[in-house]
């Protein structure tokens, strides 16, 4: 009886050990059925690629090739902020020059060097013109309120093209003459003789605004030596030429039948906001193509 029983206990652990191999058998075979089927199904197109674990940002984001791009939408950034800090300047620059220009005139200092901060700022001046030694600055468009005149739609025609009239001045309280443009006439009157009426003479008193000499542009040709007729405002030339300290002021009123006066352009070009806004764009754009490149891992297009 106890063999039996020994014998049926060796025939369980037998069928325990033939179970558990067996399970073991059907695992590893459903296991190779399943990667067959898979790469079957690769194969067939029927299944994408099968996903890393790592992203495809992760590999790719930092190459070479991504960093020097992003070199594009950074530096477009700091050429926007530099136009807005460029605006800002050009803002506090146009509100000085306001300021400046609709001020009360000062008196013409005793230290000529003084007025070299002081540009565009108005001065009281007495003292007699030299009519003898006109010197003309042109050709030039008529000013109207600081701004070229239009007729219509388009500039003056070239029948308004004319000249300023530059006229050596005397003060009266000192041995010094300056240069005063007294204002714009027309071609026909460029002559003294047409304009009689507005040659003053005797002591008179004007207030001017104060300019600085300009730089000759590379398409503008050069003054000839001892010309009365300038192209642009050479104020040293000038001065050297009728016996003057370099000192030019624009006269701000208008002498009965003379040149008109106010002649002085006090305006400046601010076009900054434009330009700023065309790099932060240009910034933004590129930055979303980087982004969608090299963080998605998209094409461009």
């Amino acid at each position: 009886m106890s063999v039996l029983v020994r014998q049926w206990c060796g025939l369980g652990q037998c069928w325990g050990r033939y179970t558990v191999v067996h399970k073991i058998s059907s695992s590893l075979l459903q296991t190779r059925n399943c990667a067959k089927k898979i790469q079957l199904g690769y194969t067939q197109g029927n299944l994408g690629p099968v996903r890393r674990l790592t992203t495809r940002a992760a590999v790719n984001t930092w190459n070479p090739m991504s960093i020097v791009l992003l070199i594009i939408p950074a530096g477009t950034f700091c050429l926007g902020t530099w136009q807005f800090q460029r605006r800002k300047w050009k803002l506090n620059l146009i509100e000085e020059l306001e300021t400046k220009t609709t001020a009360l005139p000062i008196d013409f200092p005793e230290d000529v060097s003084e007025l070299e901060d002081l540009e565009y700022q108005r001065v009281k001046l007495t003292g007699t013109f030299d009519h003898s030694q006109e010197i003309f600055l042109g050709p030039r468009p008529l000013m109207v309120g600081g701004d070229v005149k239009q007729a219509g739609s388009s500039l003056i025609s070239s029948g308004q093209s004319g000249y300023l009239v530059v006229t050596p001045f005397k003060l009266a309280d000192r041995d010094l003459t300056v240069l005063i443009n007294r204002g714009w006439v027309s071609r026909r009157q460029k002559k003294p003789e047409t304009r009689l009426d507005g040659q003053v003479t005797g002591v008179v008193e004007l207030t001017g605004v104060f300019r600085r000499g300009e730089q000759r542009a590379p398409f503008m040709p050069k003054t000839t030596e001892g010309s009365i007729l300038f192209t642009y405002r050479d104020v040293d030339k000038m001065a050297e030429q009728v016996g003057a300290t370099p000192v030019f002021l624009d006269a701000v009123e208008t002498q009965p039948g003379g040149p008109q006066g106010s002649q002085t352009r006090a305006t400046l070009r601010n076009e900054h906001f434009s330009y700023m806004m065309t790099w932060y764009s240009l910034s933004l754009a590129t930055t979303y193509l980087w982004y969608r490149r090299f963080i998605m891992g998209k094409p461009l297009m």
